[in-house]
């Protein structure tokens, strides 16, 4: 989950962190890249963004097969194995002496060019990695209270104009979204797809909870969301019908319970879409229950990943 500005609080830990750019651990204020590099003069790169606990990063393997997966798919040379990454990752928790509360943003972009043109032939050296590691963690409130949602006129698109399933830099049309979601006094964009059927957020997932079952989106129009999968998990485990379905915004304003799932905060309660209340404002039992199996499934993968490191 992307971090909306209403869920962390600014930790002055932040000032004093420690980047890693190329094999390099510079501090914050000296942490930069050419204007000639790929991301930013095209948003040329994929990304991830990583939750730590207990010094671990969580579902770490899944976050480097979609970064894998992305980079091949625009043919970009990340010129790291995925051991390379991982050392690089722990290497910079280590450097930061960060165990808990963290969120860690791993960018990769096609490197420097020498002239600022889209063509892929004029990058002249190796692909640029940056680890920018943060201390943040969502507010109580909003993991209690819930979010507001607005339906916005964006939508996600088909995947042979720009397809979401490729978590790219280039992310204007979340950007646009969550211009229009913010300036109608939302936290979050609610994004349909183009055939007008309830797709995602825009920088979260989304799920509603119908008479005991949860629903999601197909997944045709959204990016291939990892808490999204572990949150269908854990329903698989626990007995919870689950269903990746189409569904309308009708359905949606007359669901008991929705919520938003990230990579940052997890299980996210929704109190309200487009001026409706759901239910009666507050978390329903159905959130709370994910919201606890989906803290469970993070802690046993934290002791595998511990026990893998030890051994």
């Amino acid at each position: 989950m992307a971090q909306s500005i209403h869920d962390f609080h600014d930790d002055p830990r932040n000032a004093a962190i420690r980047v890693w750019i190329n094999g390099r651990l510079v501090p914050r204020a000296e942490a930069t890249v050419s204007v000639f590099d790929s991301g930013f003069v095209l948003g040329d790169g994929v990304w991830e963004g990583l939750r730590v606990v207990g010094g671990q990063p969580v579902f770490l393997d899944a976050h480097l097969d979609r970064l894998f997966e992305g980079a091949k798919a625009i043919a970009l040379d990340i010129g790291l194995d995925r051991r390379g990454l991982e050392r690089a990752i722990r290497e910079t928790l280590a450097a930061n002496d960060m165990h808990d509360g963290v969120h860690l943003r791993l960018m990769v972009t096609r490197g420097v060019k020498r002239t600022p043109y889209q063509d892929p032939r004029v990058t002249i050296g190796p692909a640029t990695v940056v680890i920018i590691p943060e201390h943040k963690t969502p507010k109580p409130e909003t993991l209690s209270t819930g979010l507001k949602l607005f339906t916005v006129h964006v939508r996600r698109g088909f995947p042979d104009v720009q397809d979401p399933k490729l978590n790219s830099h280039s992310k204007l049309n979340c950007i646009t979204a969550c211009i229009q979601a913010t300036a109608a006094g939302a936290d979050e964009a609610l994004m349909l797809d183009p055939h007008g059927f309830v797709a995602t957020c825009n920088s979260t997932h989304f799920f509603i909870v119908r008479k005991g079952e949860v629903w999601t989106s197909t997944g045709d129009y959204c990016l291939g969301g990892i808490t999204r999968a572990n949150v269908l998990h854990v329903c698989r485990e626990a007995g919870i019908p689950a269903r990746e379905k189409n569904f309308s915004l009708t359905e949606v304003y007359s669901a008991e319970e929705a919520f938003c799932t990230g990579t940052f905060a997890g299980v996210v309660p929704v109190r309200e879409i487009d001026g409706r209340t759901l239910g009666d404002g507050r978390p329903g039992p159905m959130v709370a229950r994910l919201q606890g199996l989906y803290r469970e499934l993070v802690q046993r993968d934290v002791l595998v990943r511990a026990g893998e490191k030890l051994a």
